[in-house]
């Protein structure tokens, strides 16, 4: 389906400026739906005239209308009449008698979007720049709650706001924090002074939780919150006071006996004059503890991460004195080799401890570990001059463990090996990745390999292991026409994810 801006672009002039204005509304869809227990539908003027629906949100706070979503469609026949009044006229419009939809009996009153040109901007768009259709349901008709009449008249109030191109504000936060309150968790009504008219159940009940026993109506809400915070030590929200007495269109938290309420504020105007406020709450004591624990153990795999990049570290160092100590050549060799597989998987999760989930900039892990050949080189006393091309990309911790350690083998290797006897040479790697494949190429121009032969030793059988043990994938070796070897490998990047299934 497509996007709200990809359905501006496609069919309106609006410019970007109005987008956005339209994403903020469409942001709040779902409470206007909720507070006008009715389907919201979003249409925008096209350029052939008509009217495209770029937004829905239903209620749920009562059954839908519409069982099918409108997004993408043109205006229907019978609502064009009263869509078009009300944007040549910017004033709301209500149909003037019952509209069936499907043989049930409906009410549609339509709202011109208005859009101010800032966020202090006191100059409005020239024409509406979208319409609203709010649809009601008259079959359901009967006597309606005090919640009801209080939600459909916070509804009205921002209807009116809309077409005021008072709502939304561009001062308000530019995201939902989880757990934002909707208005079925909680809503209060305040007055021009802060004083609550109107508490539904689910908002008193909250704020109970909290530690206040009385009733909230015809209490000033910022007295009510004031006394559950009193001779409290922590750090209050310095936004607290203006979103208790309903002046500012913010969001924050309140705790208090251990339960965290969230409030959202969002002020009502009539004519440029505040009226009051609609306050939603809602009881997120056990999402912000949810929170708490992923930080905690978010904290805890990356000090586990570091703790072990560290101790791989001491033994890659141990096992550089151990060798430096060693008499026997070939003892030196392989404590030196050893250090350097060690080193390379401290790379891995020195680059793992530096992130917030399991996936590694390849491309980086493997310029670290190109710098362990350095070492190799100078106790050959060989000049190499490495050349990487091509990118390998983010990989997950599967991959990028046992791909860095043959890589290091590979690279190893073509030092020791390729390019003994030598005062310099190159080695080339070139990686190019699919969607469903890695390839690595690996080249040396030293003397290439004895009649084509491949090596039989440990570091063979270790890159064999891991590129076709762990990771699935083919390895090939031979020499290049000329001089030198070149080792391509073939890793296939959802071989892990078959695994799994």
């Amino acid at each position: 389906m497509s996007t709200l801006s990809d359905l501006v672009h496609e069919h309106s002039r609006a410019d970007e400026t109005d987008i956005e204005w339209l994403h903020l509304l469409l942001a709040d869809g779902q409470l206007i739906a909720d507070l006008a227990f009715a389907d919201i539908v979003l249409w925008v003027p096209t350029t052939q005239g008509d009217f495209i629906a770029v937004g829905h949100a239903r209620p749920s706070s009562s059954a839908t209308l519409f069982y099918r979503d409108f997004v993408g469609q043109s205006i229907r026949p019978e609502w064009r009449a009263l869509v078009q009044q009300a944007y040549d006229s910017a004033q709301i419009v209500d149909s003037s008698a019952p509209d069936w939809y499907e043989e049930t009996p409906t009410r549609v009153r339509a709202v011109p979007v208005r859009r101010r040109a800032g966020q202090f901007g006191k100059g409005l768009s020239e024409h509406p720049i979208a319409i609203i259709t709010r649809h009601t349901n008259l079959s359901e008709a009967r006597m309606p709650s005090r919640q009801e009449l209080t939600f459909n008249e916070c509804a009205n109030d921002l209807f009116h706001m809309i077409a005021a191109a008072d709502f939304p504000d561009l001062g308000a936060p530019s995201g939902p924090r989880r757990g934002a309150p909707r208005a079925n968790d909680g809503l209060l009504r305040l007055d021009v002074d802060g004083v609550v008219t109107f508490a539904s159940p689910n908002g008193l009940s909250a704020v109970n939780r909290m530690g206040f026993a009385g009733e909230l109506e015809g209490e000033s809400f910022a007295t009510v919150v004031t006394g559950l915070l009193a001779g409290r030590s922590l750090q209050v929200d310095e936004s607290l006071p203006l979103v208790v007495t309903g002046r500012a269109p913010w969001r924050t938290d309140i705790e208090s006996r251990g339960v965290t309420v969230t409030l959202r504020t969002i002020p009502l105007f009539r004519d440029g004059l505040r009226i009051g406020a609609i306050m939603l709450v809602r009881d997120v004591t056990e999402v912000r503890h949810q929170e708490r624990e992923l930080i905690t153990k978010d904290a805890t795999i990356r000090e586990i991460h570091h703790r072990v990049k560290n101790n791989l570290q001491t033994v890659a160092s141990l096992l550089r004195i151990q060798a430096r100590r060693a008499h026997s050549e070939s003892t030196r060799d392989a404590l030196n080799q050893a250090m350097r597989r060690v080193a390379a998987i401290a790379v891995v999760h020195d680059t793992l401890s530096e992130g917030l989930n399991q996936n590694v900039d390849f491309d980086d892990v493997f310029a670290r570990v190109l710098l362990l050949i350095a070492e190799v080189a100078s106790s050959h006393s060989t000049v190499v001059r490495p050349k990487a091309t091509g990118e390998f990309g983010t990989l997950p911790s599967e991959y990028a463990t046992p791909l860095a350690l043959a890589l290091t083998e590979l690279v190893t290797n073509a030092v020791e090996h390729g390019l003994e006897g030598r005062a310099d040479g190159e080695i080339e790697i070139a990686a190019s990745r699919t969607d469903e494949t890695l390839a690595v190429k690996v080249r040396d121009n030293g003397g290439g390999m004895p009649e084509g032969k491949v090596g039989t030793g440990l570091g063979t059988q270790i890159v064999r292991t891991l590129i076709q043990g762990e990771l699935g994938g083919t390895i090939d070796w031979h020499t290049l026409e000329g001089e030198g070897t070149e080792v391509t490998i073939e890793v296939p990047l959802m071989y892990l994810r078959r695994s799994r299934a």
